[in-house]
């Protein structure tokens, strides 16, 4: 095999991702796709599981599947492992994509419930898919692996994004004891940390700051870009492709690692 071919992951991978209907997350299903490897997705959307559906109808292949699911809900995740062996009959790679930006606003405003609502979503859920898929990875043919995206403001603090960020450093936490429990069993665990990634997601995390602070959308978007070393955002699928390398044979001695993909933000 040459270098070169060592980069693209070996076809027909089975790989989960969850939160997988829309945004980053249906940008890296679809790169797994178009690499080889068959998906399913879940995602709490109906809307986005319904357009993923009939998107998928009107292909050749039919690559992806999908569950309506909240990844909170652990009965849901479990009704998400049924349709995992149904669809796919086992798994090599699961990205626990899912997650919240949760609220904004200064620790003393917070409503309880969505800094609970935040844990469970973007860490509770990420445990619930990592106990479930284990036994499933330890049968993979060329070890299996997980991948947790993180956030850069889990490398950062956060001012007034106290829920989003502190799930976000916890994400890494896990990932690297994982790394560490799972390595003798062949599997490989690692967090991607976006940054500032480009879509309707994070226009609406600037248009929330900039009424926190008082501020303009233009000058809270101005303010975000200049603490980007490449003062430019990310694009999902510059996410997606650095997931496929962690999945490919190139990245097969990566594991334990929190891989920002961020142009390098310097502040938060």
């Amino acid at each position: 095999m040459t270098v070169l071919q060592m980069l693209k992951p070996h076809a027909g991978l089975r790989v989960l991702v969850t939160g997988g209907a829309s945004g980053i997350g249906l940008v890296i299903a679809r790169a797994f796709v178009d690499a080889g490897s068959r998906v399913h997705v879940c995602d709490a959307s109906q809307q986005a599981v319904d357009a993923l559906i009939e998107a998928e109808s009107q292909t050749e292949c039919n690559a992806i599947t999908a569950t309506l699911a909240d990844v909170s809900d652990r009965e849901a995740v479990d009704r998400v492992f049924a349709d995992v062996d149904a669809q796919l009959g086992g798994l090599d790679v699961l990205i626990n994509n899912a997650g919240i930006a949760g609220p904004t606003g200064g620790i003393d405003e917070l409503d309880v419930s969505e800094w609970e609502q935040t844990v469970d979503v973007n860490l509770n859920a990420q445990f619930y898919f990592a106990r479930r898929a284990v036994p499933l990875l330890r049968h993979a043919k060329d070890g299996g692996a997980i991948i947790a995206l993180s956030s850069v403001a889990g490398r950062l603090g956060y001012a007034f994004r106290t829920p989003y960020s502190a799930t976000k450093w916890a994400v890494v936490g896990l990932t690297k004891s994982l790394a560490i429990e799972l390595g003798p069993s062949g599997i490989r665990v690692n967090a991607i940390q976006p940054g500032i990634v480009k879509g309707p997601r994070i226009e609406r995390v600037i248009a929330a700051r900039a009424q926190q602070l008082g501020l303009s959308y233009e000058e809270m978007e101005k303010d975000y870009l200049e603490k980007i070393s490449l003062r430019r955002m990310t694009t999902p699928e510059e996410v997606a492709a650095t997931a496929l390398f962690l999945c490919s044979p190139g990245g097969s001695g990566i594991s334990g690692q929190a891989i920002s993909v961020c142009g390098n933000v310097e502040v938060l």
